[in-house]
């Protein structure tokens, strides 16, 4: 059972599940939903399409370049079933889980270092405009 990436938001596509389009050419496209297809056969680019993984990377919102990816690839070579081989591979792709999860959390955390200060500023900004609503109700001024 493969798991297959949609190809207009990256999102995976199960078993079952989703549109597979094959061009005349012979290349295959997956999507995850008809909303993926629709906006595909409308010729529109997931890079500008604001919900999608790649406009999130190309915007700087999520990791564009880390070694952790390299571990993502599909790889078509067949290899013959060993138990230990499945055991250690299985073991690795769940570190590999827990190196990726920590370093998007570290991403994530100086991406928002900068927006903390001007998010308390617009917050300031806001009580001082409607400073009477935070009055209580039996004063009079």
């Amino acid at each position: 059972m493969r798991i297959e990436k949609c190809y207009f938001c990256s999102s995976p596509c199960y078993p079952g599940h989703g549109i597979m389009f094959v061009r005349n050419d012979s290349k295959t496209f997956r999507f995850c939903r008809s909303k993926c297809h629709r906006n595909f056969n409308r010729k529109r680019n997931p890079r500008k399409v604001a919900w999608t993984k790649a406009y999130r990377k190309t915007r700087g919102k999520e990791l564009a370049v880390d070694s952790t990816f390299e571990f993502e690839k599909r790889r078509n070579r067949p290899v013959k079933y060993d138990r230990n081989l499945m055991g250690k591979t299985i073991m690795a792709m769940q570190r590999v889980q827990d190196i990726k999860e920590r370093r998007e959390e570290r991403f994530h955390a100086n991406r928002m270092k900068d927006a903390k200060p001007e998010k308390v500023s617009q917050a300031r900004v806001e009580i001082e405009k409607h400073a009477e609503l935070l009055a209580p109700a039996g004063v009079k001024r």
